[in-house]
């Protein structure tokens, strides 16, 4: 939530903005918050995924939290996740899932692979899937999940969406 900053003085953003930035686990079922974090827009998010962490559910998450080593440790602890990927993230060595295809479909491809560059780049192979967005824009996510349809790992992305915009 970002506002002019004479309202939220004690949470400075840019310039004359002030930002407040809630981070919330929701139970699937119901949609009711399992745990809230409140931070300063300015604060970066990664840091504070960390808190959230629970291997009883998936965390459905945006560009900021994708670390390549925290994907890694995820898959290595068993903490189950569907993280948009940034742009310049290069897919390294991809392998096509084999899949049913569904008519009217938004995926673009469903792959597995390494990320990153010989430089930084992760240790185990990821699922990765590529769909068109409500606006035809293409998005790359990552995920542990290998016995879920590409179709419903888009859906997970595209209801955190219903979920930013409504607060």
């Amino acid at each position: 939530m970002t506002v002019g900053k004479t309202r939220l003085p004690w949470a400075p953003y840019h310039g004359e903005r002030a930002a407040v930035k809630l981070h919330v686990a929701l139970r699937a079922e119901n949609g009711k918050p399992l745990k809230v974090t409140e931070t300063v827009g300015s604060k970066h998010d990664g840091p504070v995924c960390e808190s959230l962490e629970n291997t009883s559910f998936i965390m459905v998450m945006d560009r900021a939290y994708g670390k390549l080593e925290r994907l890694d440790r995820y898959q290595i602890e068993g903490q189950s996740f569907v993280i948009r990927l940034r742009d310049n993230v290069h897919l390294e060595k991809p392998r096509a899932l084999r899949r049913q295809v569904v008519t009217d479909s938004s995926i673009i491809r469903d792959i597995t692979c390494q990320l990153g560059t010989p430089q930084c780049r992760s240790e185990k192979r990821h699922r990765v899937i590529i769909f068109r967005d409500f606006d035809g824009r293409e998005i790359r996510v990552v995920t542990d999940l290998m016995q879920v349809t590409a179709e419903q790992i888009a859906l997970m992305y595209k209801a955190r969406w219903a979920i930013g915009v409504s607060s």
